[in-house]
C-alpha cells in the first residue's frame, strides 16, 4: 500500500490509546495535523488507511494490544511511521517489533511534536528516495536507447538533481535512530 506523501497535504496522525486523556492531549498538541483517534486496538485497525502518515500507538491496551496493532499495520503494508508511546519500559522484547520510535510515558508535548515531525521527515525522505530510484531507472533506459537530446530527458534530469539535493539535505538532519529505522527493512546479505 505504497503512497506518496505530498508537501501540500496536511499529514494525518492516528493516535491510539485506551486512556481518553492521552487522546485529548494528542489532539491538543498536534493541532497542525489531521488527528484521528482510536480508544482501543480494534478501533485502530478499523480506522487506519492509506492516508495515515504517523501512528502514535500505546502498547498496553485491553483486547488488542499495541504490539498486535503494529503487526497488523506492517503485515498489511501500510506506508506509515509508527511511534510506540507507552508506559512500558523497553526491554529485549521490542527488538523484533518494527516500530519507528519508542517513547515512554509521560511524554512532554514538545517531545511528542518533535517525534511526529521527525517521523514525517523520515517518511518524506523515503518517498523521495523511492522516486529518485525510479527516475534514475527511466533516465538510464532513455540513455541506453540514445534518447538524451530532448526536452523530456532534460526535465527528467532536472527532477533527478532536485531530488538528489533534497535527499542529501534530509540525511544531514537524521539521528542514529533515523538511520536505523529508515534502513531496517534492507535485507542482510
Amino acid at each position: 500500500m505504497s503512497r506518496q506523501t505530498t508537501n501540500t497535504a496536511t499529514p494525518t496522525i492516528l493516535a491510539v490509546d485506551d486512556l481518553p486523556e492521552y487522546l485529548q492531549l494528542y489532539e491538543a498538541r498536534l493541532d497542525d495535523y489531521d488527528v484521528r483517534t482510536a480508544g482501543d486496538g480494534e478501533s485502530a485497525i478499523e480506522t487506519i488507511d492509506e492516508d495515515v502518515d504517523v501512528v502514535l500507538l500505546d502498547r498496553s491496551m485491553p483486547d488488542v494490544p499495541g504490539d498486535d496493532v503494529l503487526a497488523y499495520i506492517r503485515e498489511e503494508g501500510y506506508d506509515c511511521q509508527v511511534a510506540m508511546v507507552t508506559a512500558v519500559e523497553p526491554d529485549t522484547d521490542i527488538v523484533e517489533l518494527g516500530f519507528d520510535a519508542y517513547l515512554v510515558k509521560p511524554v512532554s508535548g514538545d517531545r511528542l511534536v518533535d517525534t511526529v515531525e521527525r517521523l514525517l521527515r523520515r517518511s518524506r525522505y523515503e518517498d523521495e528516495l523511492e522516486e529518485l530510484y525510479a527516475l534514475c531507472s527511466q533516465r538510464a533506459a532513455l540513455a541506453a536507447e540514445g534518447k538524451t537530446e530532448n526536452e523530456e530527458y532534460a526535465e527528467l534530469s532536472a527532477r533527478i538533481e532536485e531530488l538528489r539535493r533534497s535527499v542529501d539535505y534530509a540525511v544531514t538532519e537524521f539521528s542514529p535512530d533515523d538511520y536505523r529505522a529508515t534502513f531496517r527493512d534492507i535485507p542482510e546479505f
